[in-house]
């Protein structure tokens, strides 16, 4: 059977798959998940700087975390003011900032390889040109992938120091990997004058500039129809409908900005796609494995670190490997 999932694995990434990352494709490197950066917001944010109305909602949503709500659910459930829904923007970015920063300091002191740099690779050894990662991160890991291995990345801004955004048509290299930050990026800031800026790799937000990121939450949708989101999204939207394939990595199909386009692809006109992530969220469950997408295959950890649980759609029932085929060095295994 592992020689029918090799085949697939195969067949599929020969089609200069685009890849698509969640959360689960930084944690490896140590940045936190939802769960962590929960628990950080709520022993972090000083309530004693807080209106009256907004501690009430800061107890709600406290509350709701404590209740085991996750949350993205609780954000979405507790509606906060402008001013709450900043403090928790600045704190994210200052949490995700100095966690990507000591990846960084790893990277640039050659103590850390990045995976997703060594997928690239491969993905290039074709004719292609160009390649495509859409993700709804924060954290700049795809830009140090890309880096490791001596790529041109684009994400919406021009080279430099101080970045503004940039026409897609004006940067032109002989390879490029285009990142579409959906979400947003550590890296960028709106200043005093409403410009988009991309700043990399600092440790503080720059007085005047307010770090551009969209958490979870009831103002979520409303941010994303304004710059740089719109631009990006855009861009994501048309790499979406043009792939012939699809590897997610550790993504679990909870974003209403890329999965929908995604998965007409798939069930409209039969797109291949690939799925590896620690565990399967109930959302991958009823897309993938309960829809109708007719070529898939999704491999997660099986009953220990080493070992994984396989569904594919060439095979039937689930399969258990003693292999660590669901993390992506794992998964590489099978196609290079």
């Amino acid at each position: 059977m592992i020689t029918t999932i090799e085949k697939q694995a195969q067949e599929y990434c020969g089609k200069v798959p685009l890849i698509v990352l969640g959360s689960g494709a930084s944690a490896a490197y140590g940045l936190p998940g939802m769960w962590a950066l929960a628990k950080h917001l709520m022993d972090t944010i000083d309530t004693a700087i807080l209106q009256p109305e907004e501690q009430k909602a800061w107890e709600q949503f406290c509350s709701l975390l404590n209740d085991g709500i996750d949350l993205e659910t609780a954000l979405h459930r507790v509606q906060m003011s402008s001013n709450l829904t900043q403090t928790v923007i600045d704190v994210t970015w200052r949490l995700i900032q100095s966690e990507d920063l000591l990846v960084y300091k790893r990277f640039i002191e050659g103590e850390c390889v990045f995976t997703l740099g060594k997928l690239l690779k491969h993905l290039f050894r074709s004719t292609r040109t160009k390649l495509d990662i859409i993700t709804t991160n924060y954290d700049r890991l795809a830009e140090y992938s890309c880096e490791q291995e001596g790529y041109f990345n684009f994400t919406g801004f021009y080279p430099g120091n101080y970045r503004r955004m940039a026409q897609l048509g004006e940067i032109n290299v002989s390879r490029r990997v285009d990142i579409w930050k959906v979400h947003g990026s550590i890296d960028w800031f709106q200043n005093d004058q409403n410009e988009s800026i991309g700043i990399s790799n600092i440790d503080q937000i720059p007085t005047n500039h307010s770090p551009q990121i969209v958490t979870p939450g009831t103002q979520k949708y409303q941010r994303t129809h304004l710059e740089p989101y719109r631009t990006i999204i855009q861009h994501a939207d048309n790499a979406l409908n043009s792939s012939s394939a699809y590897l997610c990595i550790g993504y679990g199909f909870n974003d209403e900005h890329i999965q929908p386009k995604l998965l007409k692809r798939c069930i409209r006109d039969e797109a291949p796609i690939i799925v590896i992530t620690h565990t399967i969220t109930p959302a991958t469950k009823e897309y993938i494995l309960g829809g109708s997408v007719s070529k898939y295959l999704v491999i997660e950890r099986g009953n220990t670190d080493e070992s994984s649980r396989i569904y594919s759609s060439s095979v039937g029932e689930p399969l258990e490997i003693d292999r660590k085929l669901w993390s992506l060095d794992g998964f590489l295994t099978l196609i290079v």
